[in-house]
């Protein structure tokens, strides 16, 4: 739906536009006690937008009911800037909390509220920019993206990849990086593996088949691949320089006195820029299925959830280049995942960047600090002018 008539009186400014997405709930959780639909927050930025002559496209994400997608397009060409950011946020615990996390709260120069940096603020503050450029022609389209579940599944951005939209060549994600350009992050795995043997009395060894026993050769296995990955895999620009796998969880057995006869592993991977994800888990599978047909025991073997592709843009890019200008600061790596993957698939030259600290994001009181609100817009405004007049 287009809108051709612009009035830029009709948007509030940057703490009401603020308070009001801070008090729409829009969780996103595996759990359905405490999932919400993100469909009021994704209608009230489309309310915003279209009086600044956006055209607004609200979609669906298949198969996930209440679930939208937002793609506000300023202007129309080939090329054009995406300014993109989630519109969910993760559970709370109201007990450890100050304030109520759904009212935006000012105290010791800090905007507080659920969802303030993590990661409403950014469409604040992205519409507070972009107010500037409305009715004014553009060489390149601006789009303001916002996205369903980044907290959860990541189901939103993986539709859009899925869909082929939005169409431009260069995308900001407004994650919370304290306005320090992020050109690569590491990926996320879930993994879950289980034993099946059979149950029996300890007294005979023979009378059944101990999955914990072949877990435990499992585990040998997957901890000889960890090694050799981070052998082989080092990448300086981490904290965290090799890939990493972390064991989890595991359970398996009921009593003592029995022989186990199911055992089963949860473990993380995080793989660093240059690793495939399949491969990875092929590389598991080949050492685990000769333990499994060894011992005669049923093996399943799959991902908790599909996992994020780790993320990087190269250096000399020039969306590097010009968030570098106007930050001062030099792209750097984080160990947190985005929705960066996925953009990449829609081959946009991508890069996270954004107002406020992960320290703060997931945590109870979460803040923005309002010495971010003016740099950022500049930032975003900058961004605008290089790349969409």
């Amino acid at each position: 739906m287009s809108q051709t008539t612009v009035n830029v009186e009709a948007v509030p400014g940057i703490r009401e536009m603020l308070t009001r997405l801070i008090s729409l709930p829009s969780i996103s959780s595996a759990s359905p006690d405490w999932d919400h639909s993100n469909e009021a927050v994704i209608h009230t930025l489309a309310d915003w937008l279209k009086p600044l002559g956006f055209s607004v496209e609200i979609l669906a994400v298949p198969g996930m009911p209440g679930k939208f997608n937002l793609i506000a397009t300023l202007g129309s060409g080939p090329g054009g800037l995406v300014l993109s950011g989630h519109t969910d946020t993760v559970p709370f615990d109201d007990k450890r909390w100050q304030s109520d996390p759904f009212r935006l709260t000012e105290r010791d120069d800090r905007w507080y509220g659920l969802g303030t940096c993590d990661m409403k603020g950014f469409f604040a503050l992205a519409i507070e920019a972009a107010r500037e450029y409305a009715g004014q022609p553009l060489k390149e389209p601006l789009i303001i993206l916002a996205t369903a579940d980044e907290e959860s599944s990541m189901n939103g951005a993986r539709a859009l990849a899925e869909a082929g939209t939005p169409k431009a060549r260069y995308a900001v994600i407004g994650e919370p990086t304290a306005l320090r350009p992020v050109r690569m992050h590491k990926g996320i795995m879930m993994e879950r593996l289980a034993f099946e043997g059979q149950s029996g009395h300890s007294s005979n060894p023979a009378l059944g088949n101990n999955a914990l026993e072949g877990m435990h050769e499992a585990l040998g296995e997957l901890l000889e691949l960890r090694s050799q990955w981070q052998a082989r895999y080092q990448n300086a620009a981490f904290e965290v320089q090799v890939p990493t796998m972390n064991l989890g969880c595991i359970h398996g057995g009921d009593n003592p006195n029995r022989i186990c006869a199911r055992c089963e592993l949860h473990f993380d991977l995080r793989p660093l820029p240059g690793m495939d994800m399949e491969t990875l888990r092929q590389a598991i599978m080949n050492k685990i299925q000769p333990v499994a047909e060894r011992r005669q025991l049923g093996l399943v073997f799959e991902p908790l959830f599909d996992g994020v592709p780790p993320f990087e843009t190269a250096a000399d890019a020039e969306l590097v280049r010009v968030c570098e200008t106007l930050t001062g600061h030099t792209a750097h790596a984080v160990a947190f995942a985005t929705e960066a993957p996925w953009l990449q698939k829609l081959g946009l030259e991508t890069l996270v960047m954004g107002p406020g600290s992960i320290d703060q994001a997931h945590q109870p009181d979460e803040f923005l600090e309002l010495s971010q609100l003016e740099p950022t817009v500049k930032i975003l405004k900058g961004l605008i002018r290089q790349f969409c007049l």
